[in-house]
């Protein structure tokens, strides 16, 4: 298995679900579970990235390596950057970035993501599955991703898309689309030029970070992942969703 980290970039100022990082399933913060997750993966370390320090100190007490960033990251990425720069990691280092919000990430997903990276050399590698309902297809907090022939992105959506030009043709367009995963494997070198470039137009408007990898070019390797992992937490409903499936 070649070797990888895990960075997981966590914020206590959710727009939809402030302080989520640290609100409670199971009995235990949300940040410990995503980090459980990354403890069972084959990475070489797992890291929280934090700008608060109610979540550093929270993190710090279940054992977990934290590394203080600063306030002004629009994205997980960015924050990433900045723990790579801080903890001196070459050009060459997988960094699997997993995202603070997903406690039912299985590991083996995470081990996946890292390998589809190296085995292609793409710029950025990443995980989805197939569409599960019509709601999901038309919900704005599933992510839809659109591949190529060869298995790499084309675009990304909280729309529904592709658009089903009739009623008749919407099982088409479900079958067209995926579900995209939280979950990204990049070198520290992608990740330099990707957090150097300006957001573009389609990710503000998306509020996609994945966005402005596919507007600087770079390629965004996407497979279908081993299993379907549980949802992200996004509101109070994903939450009391998830606690009912960790309980």
């Amino acid at each position: 298995m070649t070797d990888f980290v895990v960075v997981i970039p966590a914020r206590y100022a959710s727009v939809r679900l402030p302080g989520k990082p640290l609100r409670k399933i199971a009995g235990k913060p949300m940040i410990e579970h995503v980090y459980r997750r990354g403890m069972e993966s084959a990475a070489s370390s797992v890291v929280i990235a934090t700008d608060d320090e109610r979540i550093a100190a929270v993190a710090e007490g279940f054992g977990a390596i934290v590394c203080m960033t600063g306030d002004q990251h629009r994205s997980g990425s960015e924050r990433i950057a900045e723990v790579s720069d801080l903890l001196d990691w070459d050009d060459e280092q997988i960094v699997v970035n997993l995202q603070g919000d997903e406690p039912t990430m299985p590991a083996r997903l995470i081990n996946q993501c890292a390998s589809l990276l190296d085995d292609h050399r793409a710029d950025i590698a990443t995980l989805a599955s197939p569409i599960a309902s019509a709601a999901d297809f038309d919900n704005p907090n599933v992510v839809k991703v659109i591949v190529d022939d060869n298995g790499n992105a084309i675009y990304f959506s909280r729309a529904a898309i592709p658009f089903a030009r009739t009623d008749e043709l919407k099982n088409a367009a479900i079958k067209a689309a995926q579900h995209h995963h939280g979950i990204y494997a990049y070198r520290c070198d992608v990740l330099r030029r990707l957090v150097n470039a300006e957001p573009s137009p389609l990710e503000t408007a998306e509020q996609l970070e994945q966005l402005r990898a596919l507007s600087l070019g770079l390629t965004i390797r996407v497979a279908q992942a081993a299993e379907r992992p549980g949802a992200g937490v996004d509101t109070e409903d994903d939450l009391a969703k998830i606690a009912r499936q960790l309980a």
